[in-house]
């Protein structure tokens, strides 16, 4: 069709000029002019073809301009999409890479601890006399029971069967929950719960209560760091033993794992109790200083005598201060016709917790039973409850606890284990 198209308009246009040239011939003005009319409107008819021709050449020329152009805006669209997710698949395997590495050095820590808890056990001479839980489960000596504690914790841990308890403490008067206190619990293959006092009576004779001190207080952390990662930024108090931080090999692993996760230094308050506390060493009072550091703050537990060092609290970066409620109401006593207390004849009893606040410690009344305590508590300017008129303690839910860290190794070495074999595959 486009070969035949030019010479159409060839004899369109020949046509044209033969019309003309014959109107003038006709009209009586002779050949020459029939002639020169036929030459005249056949160049006119090519000039006009030219023109459109070129117009319609210029108009296409555009359209394809336009077109190109359209295609390379989408074509830099394209390209700016793909640096973007280049750059965001960068990132993910640099975090990625970043938590597998956090994760394997996890589960070695957890497998040390798994390590010593053995070598302890295996270190340990058998005692004289069979225990309550020799007893109770049926068998001869407290080294076979140890044994059985042994795996007992040792598969809790591996099977991740490790529960979080968190009890409230309320703000007062409003009794809106601020803080939670958390207790950790293990639970054996039948999914019965192991309270502390049921297996201290095997650990403590065989000093293993600093290595079920150090995992549990792992397992805690690694717990309220999922908590805090769903954005759950309330504090939770976590005790600590003065083992823990006494140990040599645990703190360093612990103090690196807490340096990664600074974020948590507004979350995780760590508690220890005042008999603790007041006769801990330089090695326990230089490991605080390096979490205070980090802005990890303390609580003091197990207040049996309210005579404080308000001093030494302020420079442990200790905050808080647990009081059994019964006990500071015990506490109260009228002289010459103005309340106080025993230990602090010379202060009137609404100015305690004042006192504690100048020094940045905040007074948490425990273990709160009754109304009339509440009632009592208020009048002595206390700020914080905790007991169970507020609320019980209670496990969080197994979805989170699932989800707060992976299965802890058996006794493998370490790139021999599951996890450590997927890290360094890197297909976690």
């Amino acid at each position: 069709m486009r070969r035949l198209t030019p010479a159409l308009l060839g004899a369109t246009y020949l046509c044209v000029s033969l019309t003309v040239a014959l109107s003038l011939w006709r009209n009586g003005e002779g050949w020459g002019s029939g002639v020169s009319a036929f030459v005249a409107t056949i160049g006119l008819c090519m000039a006009l073809h030219g023109i459109i021709a070129r117009i319609i050449e210029n108009t296409a020329i555009r359209a394809e301009m336009d077109a190109v152009r359209e295609a390379h805006k989408i074509l830099i669209d394209q390209v700016e999409r793909l640096d973007a997710r280049v750059a965001e698949v960068a990132e993910t395997a640099a975090a990625d890479a970043h938590k597998s590495d956090e994760i394997l050095d996890e589960v070695h820590l957890l497998e040390s601890l798994v390590e010593r808890m053995q070598q302890r056990l295996e270190e340990r001479p058998a005692p004289a006399g069979p225990s309550p839980l020799a007893a109770r489960l049926g068998h001869n000596s407290d080294h076979r029971a140890a044994g059985l504690l042994m795996d007992t914790v040792r598969e809790a841990l591996t099977e991740n069967r490790v529960d979080l308890y968190l009890q409230p403490v309320v703000g007062l008067p409003q009794r809106k929950t601020v803080f939670y206190e958390s207790f950790s619990r293990l639970r054996d293959e039948t999914g019965r719960v192991m309270m502390p006092a049921e297996y201290l009576t095997v650990a403590e004779p065989g000093g293993l209560v600093t290595a079920i001190d150090n995992l549990l207080l792992f397992r805690c952390v690694q717990i309220v760091r999922r908590l805090a990662a769903k954005d759950r930024r309330i504090g939770i108090f976590c005790n600590i033993s003065m083992a823990s931080l006494a140990d040599e090999s645990f703190f360093p692993q612990f103090l690196d794992l807490l340096k990664d996760n600074r974020d948590l230094a507004g979350a995780l308050i760590f508690e220890i109790g005042q008999g603790a506390f007041d006769t801990r060493g330089p090695i326990e009072a230089r490991n605080m200083s390096k979490l205070a550091e980090l802005g990890f703050r303390f609580s003091l537990d197990k207040v049996t005598n309210l005579d404080l060092d308000l001093q030494d609290l302020a420079r442990a970066d200790v905050k808080f201060i647990k009081v059994g409620a019964e006990m500071l109401l015990d506490e109260l006593t009228e002289v010459d016709g103005r309340l106080v207390l025993r230990s602090l004849p010379d202060l009137a009893a609404e100015d305690f917790a004042a006192l504690n606040r100048r020094y940045g410690v905040e007074i948490i009344a425990e273990k709160v039973e009754s109304e009339r305590q509440v009632v009592d508590i208020l009048e002595l300017d206390i700020a914080y409850g905790q007991g169970h008129l507020f609320g019980e303690p209670r496990a969080i839910r197994d979805s989170v606890l699932a989800e707060a860290t992976p299965p802890a190794p058996a006794l493998r070495p370490p790139l021999a284990h599951p996890l450590a074999r997927r890290v360094v595959g890197g297909r976690y």
